[in-house]
């Protein structure tokens, strides 16, 4: 028996064959890392060109005629993703706000019973004006002279290479970015809210 085994360890110079065999036990795994990196890579680039496009969208939109070319500004923006991302479907949201502080905040409530949840007894202060209680009281569009709008966009597209969705990576990638700017002060700023009462 180690007699056999030794047969078997000796080396007698004949290597051929053997690089080809290695060689095609490492290919898929390299190429599934480099098809990584390359899709991985392509989505930095993709959401750096948005964030760069509603930058400057975002500036336009601070203006007191931004509120006629709204469709245009978003145009641009998306203008400029799809030079790299043909395919990309976007969907855009302005929220306002009467100060940065405000910016992704809940509306105000009085907690009476001090769970620190709002439950539909309690009252609020209503400061987006739709009569309910949000978690974001931030108002839809692009608001007036001096308020503070949140501008987000997020761009889908069909991921590179459609096998990878076998190595872990979704079918659809998305990419977000989010600007937060102050509106021109091109009038009087309005404030208002009022406290609701179940």
């Amino acid at each position: 028996m180690i007699a056999r085994f030794r047969t078997l360890l000796r080396h007698d110079g004949d290597d051929r064959g053997v690089t080809i065999i290695e060689f095609a036990v490492i290919l898929p795994v390299m190429l599934l890392l480099l098809m990584g990196i390359i899709e991985l890579t392509y989505q930095a680039y993709v959401r750096s060109t948005l964030q760069g496009a509603l930058n400057k969208a975002g500036r336009d939109s601070t203006l007191e005629s931004a509120t006629s070319s709204v469709d245009e500004i978003d145009g641009k923006v998306i203008a400029m993703v799809r030079q790299i991302a043909p395919s990309a479907t976007f969907q855009t949201t302005r929220m306002s706000y009467a100060s940065f502080s405000d910016v992704g905040k809940p509306e105000a409530f009085n907690d009476a019973n001090g769970n620190g949840v709002r439950d539909s007894d309690e009252c609020f202060e209503d400061v987006n004006g739709n009569g309910s209680w949000d978690t974001d009281r931030g108002k839809q569009g692009l608001g007036g002279a001096d308020d503070i709008v949140s501008y987000t966009t997020t761009a889908s597209y069909s991921t590179l290479f459609p096998f990878m969705v076998a190595a872990g990576f979704p079918e659809v990638q998305q990419v977000t970015a989010t600007t937060v700017l102050r509106n021109q002060p091109f009038g009087q700023q309005q404030v208002s809210s009022k406290v609701i009462c179940p």
